[in-house]
């Protein structure tokens, strides 16, 4: 919502990310961030969109509150501290998924091996005598020629990537069991 709010208001005033960020005295990057729902702005920062867009804080937040609330800073970091909490969970979730992913990857070259294995599969000694053959024997010889020459690397690849996901889910399994 705040992300949205942001993107929304800025070009309401007509201003591109580098003059917004100009006037905010922040990179542009910092505040394409935020348009992605990436981070999100701190309480001083808040203060500041909402003074240049001439809105309350609480309608940059999308919600509607008592303007006494609106006032507080404890209630922006409160809200704040909800919104990186969200960010926090979808950047663990990702991490899963990506973690899942090469491991995953890694089986199925690792069993595409096995089989070529198992049916005791040479490409380089393929011959296609038979006219009618021959040309789904080229077509299975460039597949496997392929796979021979890319999956070793793209094993390597992923064994990598579990390596390096295992320990950030491993910092984020010893988080959640400290909490």
């Amino acid at each position: 919502m705040l992300s949205e709010n942001i993107k929304k208001l800025r070009k309401s005033k007509g201003l591109s990310q580098q003059e917004l960020a100009v006037e905010l005295n922040v990179v542009r990057q910092t505040l394409s961030k935020w348009e992605n729902g990436l981070s999100v702005p701190d309480a001083d920062m808040l203060v500041s969109l909402s003074n240049t867009f001439d809105v309350p804080v609480s309608s940059l937040l999308g919600e509607t509150i008592s303007e006494k609330e609106a006032n507080t800073i404890q209630s922006l970091a409160n809200k704040l501290e909800i919104i990186n909490l969200q960010l926090a969970q979808r950047k663990e979730s990702r991490q899963k998924i990506l973690h899942i992913s090469f491991i995953l990857g890694s089986v199925l070259i690792i069993i595409g091996f096995l089989i070529m294995a198992a049916l005791g599969s040479s490409y380089l000694t393929w011959t296609s005598n038979d006219m009618e053959t021959a040309v789904l024997i080229v077509f299975l010889h460039g597949i496997e020629w392929l796979f021979i020459r890319v999956a070793p690397l793209l094993l390597i690849g992923a064994l990598i990537g579990v390596y390096i996901t295992r320990k950030k889910i491993l910092d984020i399994i010893k988080k959640d069991l400290g909490n």
